[in-house]
């Protein structure tokens, strides 16, 4: 493949590039490239989001590139505060090391070994002494830094922005500079400090990365980005019937949004298909990416089965009840919520049933065996 076809591929589902006359440039030359992408272990699981940078690195390397896939173990302890409208909380080391073991293991459902090279940032950014501290904040003015969106809407609001949030642009792009960056993708909301990365890299007389920026990819409630503090995510390391499920409850139009962006799918083609079909086929894509074929049909036949003939899944989870036990107890001792909040809106909504009657009333107790429902995908079976 020349080097314009591939361009062309890599420029497909993408936000905006700076710059795709640099890119042949770097390409032109014929040798490998060192692609950087970093990910701050702030959470446990990659989700689809990620998926779409995970996808565009891959594709680098079947063209022959090198992957640097960098945990920023480091500087996940003051938090991106890129879209933030507050002030992220610290993490601990036992969070983050966690957190980044797990990072490592799902990266491999897509990346290829052989091409990838894992790096924790704490390698180089917990040696810098002052003198190079102080160095590297000589390159960046408060006013560049007020002058992002996210920081002058705080600013403008008297909302807290510490002075390591203002730090951390700089210790990722000083990341770029010790890595020698040849492209670093990232998403769109990381323009700021993918350009940081590329005036740094001027600064220390390097040659400055291309930066590929990409959408980023809406949650399963369609409004906000998709994100596990939103708790409207998918995790590729998710059950196959989860994962499924959880396609099948997004809007139409979602669903097309993920067609787009989540595969190569020609969607005038997807169009034509009765959505319902086409929900199906997606999620039924999704999940045969990261299980397989036979995954795949089995998690179709499952929700064809529990959601069209109205029967209850094949695999439930049990909760033994040894009293009769407060509605709100059960669904956090079963762990099938996260907080008492949510069981309360859930209740609220009537989103909760047993044996089929909805639970209306958050002082509800349960003292027999039945079939706890919650939403339209978890079940709990209950026995005494």
């Amino acid at each position: 493949m020349d080097i314009k076809e591939q361009i062309e591929q890599i420029k497909r589902g993408i936000s905006e590039i700076i710059s795709e006359e640099e890119l042949f440039k770097r390409l032109k030359k014929k040798k490998p490239l060192r692609i950087k992408v970093g990910f701050d272990p702030t959470a446990p699981d990659l989700h689809l989001g990620h998926t779409i940078l995970l996808n565009k690195l891959r594709q680098f390397q079947d063209f022959g590139h090198i992957v640097y896939f960098l945990i920023g173990d480091f500087t996940a302890r003051i938090g991106d505060p890129s879209g933030q409208d507050t002030t992220r909380p610290s993490m601990t080391e036992e969070e983050i090391e966690k957190n980044a073991s797990t990072y490592k293991r799902q990266a491999f459902k897509i990346l290829d070994r052989e091409k990838t090279k894992i790096l924790f940032n704490s390698q180089w950014l917990k040696d810098l002494n002052t003198k190079d501290f102080l160095r590297l904040t000589s390159y960046l003015s408060v006013a560049q830094l007020l002058g992002r969106a996210d920081f002058k809407k705080r600013y403008e609001e008297k909302k807290e922005i510490t002075l390591t949030e203002f730090i951390y642009p700089l210790l990722q792009a000083y990341d770029s500079v010790y890595l020698k960056a040849d492209i670093e993708i990232g998403g769109i909301d990381q323009k700021f400090n993918l350009l940081v990365g590329r005036q740094l890299q001027e600064n220390f007389g390097q040659t400055p990365q291309v930066i590929i920026m990409l959408p980023l990819l809406e949650g399963t409630d369609g409004v906000k980005k998709m994100s596990k503090s939103y708790g409207n995510y998918i995790g590729i390391d998710e059950e196959p019937d989860s994962i499924f499920g959880k396609i099948m409850s997004i809007s139409d139009s979602l669903m097309y949004r993920y067609y787009e962006i989540l595969t190569k799918e020609d969607l005038n083609q997807v169009k034509k298909l009765h959505p319902k079909e086409a929900k199906l086929n997606l999620a039924g894509k999704i999940v045969k990416r990261f299980y397989g074929d036979i995954e795949a049909e089995r998690a179709r036949e499952e929700f064809e089965r529990v959601f069209k003939k109205r029967e209850i899944p094949s695999q439930v989870p049990v909760y033994k009840l040894s009293t009769k036990t407060p509605i709100l107890k059960l669904l956090l001792g079963s762990k099938l919520i996260k907080s008492g909040n949510e069981a309360r809106r859930l209740i609220r909504e009537g989103a909760v049933s047993f044996d089929g009657e909805k639970i209306r009333e958050e002082n509800f107790s349960i003292e027999r065996g039945g079939i706890l429902k919650i939403g339209r995908h978890r079940f709990l079976k209950i026995i005494r």
